[in-house]
């Protein structure tokens, strides 16, 4: 079900091309109502950046209840900018208290400040999220950018069905349209794009492998969607894994939950005859202009909360790959694709290392080039985390696969009663990505920019 609540509480920042200067724009629409009383300030506060932005937004929210109780609609925010305003475009999320979150954009400007005011405000697109034939599908600006399988996806005819799976993400696209996922490979059944089950298991006395499903002990399936949410800074759907176990009577028993959540954060709006028109700007819905299309990054953050389904421990073993795994596209090979981590390490030398952040990257089709900076949140288990990369040589032609394996090296026992969470940042590009830039997306996503009320 979709929720269209928090759409009427955001902004438009008004393409300078079509409307002239953002800020006159602004003024000018506040008096086409005569009637309209005194606009009242709420807050003003300031967010001061420790570091430049090194081309990539840094998502930002702080606590609306501490501000106001006043209703999402009657809310506007707008940045101060050489004494002049400026539209910014927001969205407010309830989870038992309010909270409202934009986008600082990219650049070296470190000192940005805002104001709060009690007027609404006409509303912008949101990130379209579409619900078709078992799949969640994230559009911005008439691109695809995530899809997902909530439906079963069987394998190719002849080949044993117990490699079913529901519940992954594929295919991931650049900005430019290219897939960067891969499911079904014939070398390996049971990859599914971007997924995340445990490899070895001890529950209830068995050893349970949920990864290769082939082995018919366990697998993941997608149980229901808990809530699907569209907004213009971010879209968002949470689902509901269960990570089911075959026991050797022929029964099924769920031995973990997982709450996933997938949030596609808002792509910027460029010019490409020009420069970048502004990094929150979205078009009118009867806008069109063929020279206007997302930026060449966006950003994805998948977070899973895990949860014993049982009154039994969940114990996983130390095992060389496990966790959020990601089979890459089948156009590269040992050829055209490259990595580079946090500390300096490359395909050659990566594989049982550890690293906040690992950049896979490489050729792509329509002779251009892109991949995904994966980001480890500090607070995650045995960060910074080992990973599992395939050599050069895997398949002859060296294929690529990539996994955060936060077990690789030591065991995590997932006790009953409690919660355990993982989250990743997912920094979605064409062109190039170095390390200045991967250390700055991870910078602001381990520690988020400060706001500091004046």
């Amino acid at each position: 079900m979709k929720r269209y609540s928090l759409l009427a509480c955001s902004l438009i920042v008004f393409i300078s091309i079509s409307y002239g200067n953002e800020s006159d724009y602004y003024k000018t629409w506040y008096k086409v109502d005569t009637v309209r009383p005194a606009l009242t300030t709420l807050a003003n506060f300031e967010v001061n950046l420790t570091k430049p932005l090194q081309g990539i937004n840094a998502p930002t929210s702080l606590n609306l209840d501490a501000i106001t109780f006043l209703p999402d609609s009657t809310l506007s925010l707008v940045e101060i900018v050489n004494n002049q305003t400026r539209p910014v475009a927001f969205q407010i999320k309830n989870n038992g208290s309010r909270t409202l979150y934009w986008q600082i954009p990219a650049g070296d400007q470190k000192k940005h400040q805002y104001r709060l005011i009690n007027t609404s405000a006409p509303s912008s697109p949101a990130i379209q999220l579409t619900n078709t034939d078992g799949q969640l599908t994230f559009h911005n600006a008439g691109n695809n950018l995530l899809n997902y399988y909530f439906k079963t996806v069987y394998p190719p005819a002849g080949v044993d069905t117990n490699f079913k799976r529901s519940g992954f993400i594929h295919p991931l696209w650049t900005p430019h349209g290219q897939e960067l996922t891969r499911i079904q490979a014939p070398d390996h059944y049971h990859h599914y794009g971007i997924w995340n089950p445990w490899t070895h298991v001890y529950f209830e006395g068995d050893t349970v492998d949920f990864w290769n499903i082939k082995g018919k002990q366990g697998t993941v399936r997608f149980a229901k969607l808990v809530s699907a949410t569209e907004g213009p800074v971010f879209s968002e759907f949470q689902a509901l894994h269960e990570h089911v176990v075959f026991k050797k009577d022929g029964t099924e028993k769920v031995a973990l939950n997982e709450l996933q959540t997938v949030r596609v954060w808002k792509p910027a709006i460029v010019n490409r005859q020009s420069s970048v028109v502004s990094q929150q700007s979205v078009l009118r819905p009867s806008t069109h202009d063929s020279r206007l299309t997302i930026d060449d990054y966006y950003i994805v953050d998948i977070t899973s909360e895990m949860n014993c389904a049982t009154e039994s421990p969940f114990l996983i073993v130390a095992y060389r790959y496990a966790g959020m795994g990601w089979r890459t596209t089948g156009f590269w090979d040992n050829k055209n694709c490259e990595v580079l981590t946090s500390e300096g390490k490359n395909r050659d030398n990566t594989d049982g290392t550890k690293a906040k952040w690992c950049i896979v990257q490489g050729a792509l089709p329509g002779n251009d080039s892109g991949g995904v900076a994966f980001l480890s949140y500090p607070a995650n288990y045995n960060h910074p985390e080992p990973m599992r990369i395939w050599v050069k040589n895997t398949n002859q032609r060296g294929d690529m696969f990539f996994n955060f394996a936060p077990t690789k090296d030591r065991n995590w026992l997932l006790q009953p009663g409690k919660t355990y969470v993982l989250q990743y940042r997912l920094i979605v590009f064409n062109g190039k990505y170095d390390a200045a830039k991967a250390e700055s997306a991870w910078n602001y996503f381990a520690h988020p920019p400060t706001v500091k009320l004046k």
